[in-house]
């Protein structure tokens, strides 16, 4: 049975946006980032998604801890960036359309956190805000079958994908299968299921936007719930997954394209050059532009430079 929700011309204008974004993403072959970006990016969503559920690390910890470094915080933080990036360098591996898959997630989420890692709960819960009772959640014992029900619609292959990631976000986080971690779980499944036809969403780092809007996420989910229907959270998500697609196209487009210049150009072999060889590489690059790319390289640890102005020299790292 299809999970209910209305199709408002929010929604159609936001499918149109979206598409079109789609577009000039794989025209401009922006689903293909160099692994800088993808790092960058991959740091972004661990941030803001452990944020929103009150982690205290900064990117530059998470930084850190990606590169095996070790760091000061709390023991609990570091074990849920452990956790996460464990499960964001598995993303591959998990079938968006399985229950096995999802429960394996679950587990590595929260190993070590909480002793029902890895499976759904069996006990009754509530979402409290304040001294209010924001949410009761369905019985445990139909917990199992609830899921159930929700991967199947999963293979619903006439159901635009844009629209069924949103959906089970929403239901998911309506059924509250889990004691905890429900949250971060609703989001890297909706990740899991975008990427299966979009590849551009494995690194689109849209939860800076949830993390950045959280009020309206949690306003989002409870008119829903009092709607009886997901309708108004799928037009909060499909509004942040467009404004992500914006960001990409704007701003990380304009970093992707310096980056694929200083990849290329290190590929060619040179260990030292000037900033006129690299101009004479991209002759249509403007001089300012070439010092920004450089610039770039330097702040990534690509290369390192020696002397100032017009006599600086670059060397490969």
């Amino acid at each position: 049975m299809k999970p209910p929700y209305n199709i408002t011309p929010k929604i159609l204008k936001l499918i149109t946006s979206i598409s079109e974004k789609l577009g000039e993403v794989n025209a401009n072959y922006l689903s293909k980032q160099s692994p800088q970006l993808r790092k960058q990016n991959r740091i972004k969503t661990i941030h803001s998604s452990l944020q929103i559920e009150g982690n205290t690390l900064t990117e530059d910890q998470i930084t850190a801890l990606i590169e095996n470094k070790r760091i000061i915080g709390p023991k609990k933080d570091v074990l849920e960036v452990l956790n996460a990036i464990k499960v964001y360098e598995k993303l591959d591996e998990f079938k968006f359309n399985s229950d096995k898959s999802f429960l394996k997630a679950h587990r590595l989420l929260m190993n070590g956190l909480i002793d029902s890692a890895g499976k759904y709960r069996t006990k009754g819960v509530g979402i409290v805000k304040g001294n209010k009772v924001e949410h009761v959640a369905p019985p445990f014992e139909n917990v199992p079958f609830l899921m159930k029900d929700l991967f199947d619609y999963l293979n619903d292959s006439e159901e635009i994908t844009l629209i069924k990631s949103c959906v089970f976000h929403y239901e998911m986080e309506f059924i509250h299968p889990f004691l905890d971690g429900n949250g971060r779980m609703g989001r890297l499944w909706q990740t899991l299921i975008l990427m299966n036809e979009y590849p551009v969403f494995e690194f689109l780092p849209f939860e800076t936007l949830i993390s950045q809007t959280q009020d309206e996420y949690y306003k989002s989910l409870s008119l829903s719930d009092k709607n009886g229907k997901s309708t108004f959270f799928i037009e909060y998500m499909l509004d942040v997954i467009n404004k992500s697609l914006e960001n990409l196209l704007s701003y990380n487009s304009r970093i992707l394209k310096d980056i694929d210049r200083l990849e290329y150009f290190i590929k060619l072999g040179a260990k030292e050059f000037t900033r006129k060889d690299y101009m004479n590489t991209f002759k249509d690059l403007s001089s300012a532009t070439a010092s920004r790319d450089l610039k770039k390289g330097i702040d990534l640890q690509l290369f390192e430079s020696v002397g100032t102005l017009n006599k600086t020299k670059y060397s490969i790292k």
